[in-house]
């Protein structure tokens, strides 16, 4: 915990460091028979949950490639995997990658080696949350809203406002929403709290979720408090808060578009909104582990997962947007433009992606809540303190 610490509130002068790197990988070679993934539930499928849903299978047989994937749920958790190594790639949000940067946990990406970054949506080539000092510390794969899941039975029309979980409130039924709605279980809720603020709380002056002076900081805390009182679970498994909805009485989240097409494809009684104070939001980098066992294997996958049918089927698996635009259009995989715009395409400006909070912030003069503080703080607050 000690290192973790320091290693947070170090960031800056890591960030400011880590730029002088090189790629390691001047050619890509034949492969080594493997490629050792940490992702996301349901970002790298081979047909297992759905037939229709498979960009593994063909690659494996193409690149002679073996890929095996270990199943995170949190930013936190993924840190702490590539920080015991033996992995070769994860697909890391922005609250992750440039903890990952400054740890030194990942290596700069020789883009030149990734024949299809020409098609990488412009808005994403050089994001901050994987680029420093214009140096490229990964491969875009997806990106989307935080988005409010519903129960349709409970709500007739869709919640104008996350108020519905964080404060207590009588919902259309009659009933009261305690133990009926859940939270993020990761410090980066933190944000969420945040972000309801600015809209509810203007004279705090929150110009961003993610740069916190210590009075807005405690403003975020004392909301997330109240809503203590409220969250039945705390969730981080995809799929058991999929099973909290089903069989559970939960009613309304915070959720990914991941969760709502399944269950939606289970014709279970469930839809999602952003409601008026926006939301959060992730966009997910492919980066490389310093110390990649497999690093031809490895730029073969980067290079995969920029197909624009590869691209087409996730984003329509996950309801999340793709990296490469084409996707959207080109007829290649299940994708239409329609449905682009329905993940949120059009609303990149919108989104408050998530990021690493360090003490230098901008907005606040450099007296921003680091990121340490915010998990330390979050496991009192899911404890009860």
């Amino acid at each position: 915990m000690k290192a973790f610490l320091k290693s947070c509130t170090a960031l800056a002068a890591a960030l400011a460091m880590s730029g002088q790197a090189m790629a390691q990988l001047k050619e890509v070679g034949a492969g080594e028979g493997q490629v050792t993934i940490i992702a996301w539930p349901g970002y790298i499928e081979r047909g297992e949950t759905d037939k229709k849903f498979d960009w593994v299978t063909k690659f494996e047989e193409a690149s002679g490639c073996k890929v095996n994937v270990k199943t995170a749920n949190t930013s936190d958790e993924m840190v702490a995997l590539m920080n015991e190594g033996g992995f070769d790639l994860v697909t890391a949000s922005g609250d992750a990658s440039l903890r990952l940067v400054a740890g030194k946990r990942v290596q700069p990406i020789n883009v030149d080696l990734v024949k299809s970054w020409s098609t990488v949506d412009d808005r994403l080539k050089s994001a901050p949350w994987h680029t420093v000092d214009g140096v490229h510390y990964g491969v875009p794969y997806m990106w989307g809203p935080n988005v409010l899941m519903y129960n349709t039975n409970v709500f007739k029309e869709a919640p104008k406002s996350w108020s519905v979980v964080f404060e207590e409130t009588t919902l259309p039924d009659g009933k009261t929403n305690a133990g009926r709605v859940q939270a993020y279980d990761g410090p980066i809720h933190v944000a969420d709290a945040a972000q309801y603020l600015m809209a509810h709380k203007p004279e705090l002056g929150i110009k961003s979720p993610y740069e916190l002076n210590e009075d807005q900081y405690k403003a975020a805390l004392d909301l997330l408090r109240t809503q203590r009182k409220l969250v039945g679970r705390y969730w981080h498994d995809a799929f058991i808060q999929i099973d909290d909805f089903k069989n559970e009485g939960v009613v309304a989240s915070g959720s990914w578009p991941f969760q709502v097409n399944l269950l939606k494809g289970e014709k279970q009684p469930v839809a999602s909104v952003i409601p008026e104070e926006g939301a959060t939001g992730w966009a997910d980098t492919t980066m490389m582990h310093v110390d990649a066992p497999n690093p031809n294997c490895a730029y073969m996958w980067m290079e995969h997962t920029l197909s624009s049918n590869l691209q087409s089927d996730l984003s329509v698996w996950f309801g999340a947007n793709p990296s490469v635009p084409a996707a959207c259009t080109d007829g290649r995989g299940m994708q239409t433009k329609e449905g682009c715009t329905a993940n949120g395409m059009d609303d990149f400006e919108k989104i408050r992606f998530w990021t690493t909070p360090t003490s230098k912030c901008a907005s606040q003069n450099d007296q921003c809540v680091p990121y340490y503080r915010w998990v330390s703080d979050y496991i009192g607050v899911i404890g009860g303190r």
